[in-house]
């Protein structure tokens, strides 16, 4: 991470990785088999930090409002140290192709991972939806975390304080309209959400 910082992902090779690491170029490689592999082990350990700083706020909220706002809070607290880094590797992320994107097969893990802690969210708070959006709402939240870490990359505030705000202003309005959808005018609408959604899911 420190060469990524100082030298930027791109230039910043295998060797040098070795190097600073002070271990053989071929004991490096039998851990890591490319560059790519070595940040996916970044994803899993940003992940497993996340859902640790998201533990307080799931066991003392049943709100679902105020889980929701404690488990995105903490990944903004969990990834503060890497924020100057980030915008130097999400050109890189944000390549469709790349697999260091969020949606790669190769991101697979930490993805699901990031999923069940959403759907952790949802199970113990006392948010009441019909199934079908029940069952789709994890990776939606997983969604809206995504967009979240897009405005973190290019927030530029101390502490990245308007990420902050922007969860605390956000999180009330989904809560808001989440709960409308159980009014029986707007049944029909959430179930034509939920079938567009599977039918652009690949």
């Amino acid at each position: 991470m420190r060469l990524f910082r100082s030298g930027g992902y791109d230039q910043t090779t295998m060797r040098a990785i070795a190097e600073e690491a002070g271990v053989s170029v071929g004991n490096a490689y039998y851990y890591f088999s490319s560059k790519e592999h070595l940040v996916q082990a970044y994803y899993d350990q940003i992940q497993d930090a996340h859902a640790e700083a998201s533990e307080q706020p799931l066991a003392s909220e049943t709100d679902f409002s105020g889980r929701l706002r404690g488990v995105l809070l903490a990944w903004v607290d969990v990834a503060e140290p890497y924020h100057e880094f980030a915008g130097k590797f999400f050109k890189n992320a944000a390549e469709p192709s790349s697999p260091l994107s969020p949606f790669s097969e190769d991101s697979a893990a930490a993805r699901e991972a990031a999923i069940d802690l959403h759907r952790r969210v949802i199970d113990d708070s006392d948010l009441k939806l019909a199934k079908g959006l029940r069952d789709e709402l994890p990776e939606l939240l997983w969604l809206l975390q995504m967009g979240i870490v897009l405005f973190w990359v290019h927030d530029t505030s101390a502490g990245q304080k308007r990420t902050r705000d922007l969860v605390e202003q956000s999180v009330p309005i989904i809560d808001r309209m989440l709960r409308l959808t159980r009014l029986p005018g707007v049944r029909g609408v959430v179930d034509d959400i939920v079938g567009l959604i599977h039918m652009i899911r690949p």
